[in-house]
């Protein structure tokens, strides 16, 4: 175990609001990165009839678009000077702008051919990804500067991954929301009213849900739970109006979004911005730096490649946990398996939540690189467990696969936010620059980049099962070993290589200690 090192200092500490402040930066994460592609197949496939290849290829577009886009920005705010700082003019800008955006996504009308509809998703997302990486590249750069504290940076990840299951709730409630009863017919003249009604299902579902608990009637808690917020579904044979439903989810979620950009820009603050960037008159960050020299930090390579490895490997199986519910543990039953999703989601938030403040702990008492190694382990023992816990005889088992599988998701995130931190204090140490905008953003594109690989990767790896759908419920024994041995090895495959990057990162709680001496002592206090 490391030497402790000493308390965390009054003046390291980053007030409540400021911790608030990037906790509200989830929303936009949240809802402006991965909303999107959730709702598109919904939306798109679903209700207008369009192909899931047109559909994929607006979104592998969308990638290249914020590759150039998250480098420019990383870039562009690096080098700007106001007296509101570099960072917080763009999460104004951005955040309000990303919320008045967010609905125009959906702005499109039934009877378009499949060639309009791809070419309007390109051309929104055209408009919405650079507003994206305005805020979000900016945001994220000033998350490592908020505090030169080891164990503070920590605090600080634990309390922005915690707030993140708040707009995670919105994530989970956009296909409930969009396919409710009250949207059967509905028009935009009718939207007030049906509102009204979807807002007194939600109440009076709240209040029997506290009947149950208060009388512990579980057969009809149990009952309730089988709609998200009591919000009715529609009768058999009624097509809901998908489309007008995701544009006033939408709008309501764009106007959240305005509301607490305009807060996170009075909260926060940009600590190292006069005593390092203004007083020691740092000089431009070219764009080359931004995309191409930052990987020469042996550290920032090191953690960015186990967080590749971890990204890729649990990515690449995201099709295969939902298959492996519908077809082996509720052999093809469909409604089952959605009412299944619906609890093992509940419990990935649930668990996902009790996931931060345990690994935060070990992180505190063990270092960072140690938390990292017991978060590791951890997840290859859940993954390795998945063969056990989806099983057809004990059909709950699986709710705990998904939880568990949150709750060490969420340690890793926040410990790698953590260390992305102290990596950027190294990277001043050698070259005398503070630049965490070149360090986001290129980590940011080469990250969603292998993220989107992934995710294409999980439907080859699902076609190459043996599965045809065209079989339900009756699919073959090997389809179903297949589904469910990479289910568990290729994760775990992945966390192999994770942990032997980790090993190549050498940012101990040492070290780091001995890292900001060398700082304070060449540019003084912060």
């Amino acid at each position: 175990m490391p030497a402790p090192l000493p308390p965390t200092s009054a003046a390291d500490r980053v007030p409540a609001a400021q911790k608030f402040a990037m906790g509200l930066g989830s929303i936009h994460d949240m809802w402006g990165h991965w909303l999107y592609a959730a709702l598109a197949y919904q939306v798109f496939n679903i209700y207008l009839g369009v192909s899931p290849a047109w559909i994929a290829r607006a979104l592998l577009i969308k990638l290249l678009f914020e590759a150039v886009w998250d480098s420019v920005f990383g870039w562009w705010s690096d080098n700007t000077r106001t007296r509101f700082g570099r960072r917080r003019p763009f999460i104004l800008v951005g955040s309000v702008l990303a919320g008045l955006m967010l609905p125009v996504m959906m702005a499109v009308r039934p009877g378009w051919t499949e060639v309009q509809y791809f070419w309007f998703m390109v051309g929104s997302m055209a408009l919405f990804v650079p507003i994206m990486s305005c805020f979000y590249m900016p945001f994220n750069s000033l998350g490592a500067e908020m505090t030169p504290d080891y164990h503070e940076r920590t605090a600080l990840a634990a309390v922005r991954s915690a707030m993140q299951k708040v707009p995670e709730v919105a994530m989970f409630a956009a296909a409930a929301f969009t396919t409710a009863g009250v949207w059967v017919a509905a028009t935009w003249t009718d939207v007030p009213a049906r509102l009204t009604e979807l807002t007194r299902q939600t109440l009076q579902w709240f209040a029997d849900v506290g009947g149950g608990v208060l009388t512990l009637d579980f057969p009809r808690l149990g009952r309730l739970m089988q709609t998200l917020f009591g919000w009715m579904p529609s009768e058999p044979g009624a097509k809901p109006n998908i489309l007008l439903g995701a544009q006033v989810y939408l709008l309501i979620l764009g106007v959240i979004m305005v509301g607490a950009g305009i807060w996170m820009f009075f909260l926060l603050r940009e600590r190292y911005y006069e005593k390092i960037v203004v007083a020691r008159h740092q000089g431009r960050v070219s764009i080359r730096e931004t995309i191409w020299q930052v990987l020469q930090c042996r550290p920032f390579r090191a953690n960015l490649a186990m967080a590749l490895a971890y990204g890729i490997g649990t990515s690449m199986v995201g099709t295969l946990g939902y298959y492996a519910t519908v077809y082996y543990v509720c052999r093809g039953d469909v409604a089952a398996a959605g009412t299944w999703n619906f609890w093992m989601g509940l419990s990935g938030m649930g668990l996902g939540l009790c996931g931060i403040p345990v690994y935060a702990y070990a992180a505190k008492r063990l270092g960072k690189k140690r938390g990292m190694m017991l978060v590791q382990v951890s997840a290859m023992a859940v993954f390795a467990g998945t063969w056990w816990l989806y099983n057809p005889e004990i059909v709950w088992l699986q709710v705990f696969a998904s939880g568990l599988i949150a709750f060490t998701s969420a340690g890793f995130w926040m410990l790698y936010g953590s260390i992305s931190a102290d990596v950027m204090d190294c990277d001043e140490l050698e070259t005398g620059k503070r630049r965490e905008g070149a360090f986001s953003a290129c980590g940011s594109w080469i990250m969603k980049f292998g993220m989107g690989m992934g995710n294409w990767a999980s439907g080859e790896i699902l076609a190459n099962t043996g599965f045809d759908a065209t079989l339900g419920g009756n699919q073959t024994p090997h389809a179903i070993f297949m589904i469910r041995i990479l289910l568990a090895a290729i994760p775990i495959g992945g966390l192999v290589l994770a942990f032997v990057m980790l090993a190549r990162v050498g940012l101990t709680q040492q070290k780091m200690a001995e890292v900001r001496v060398q700082l304070e002592a060449r540019r003084g206090q912060v």
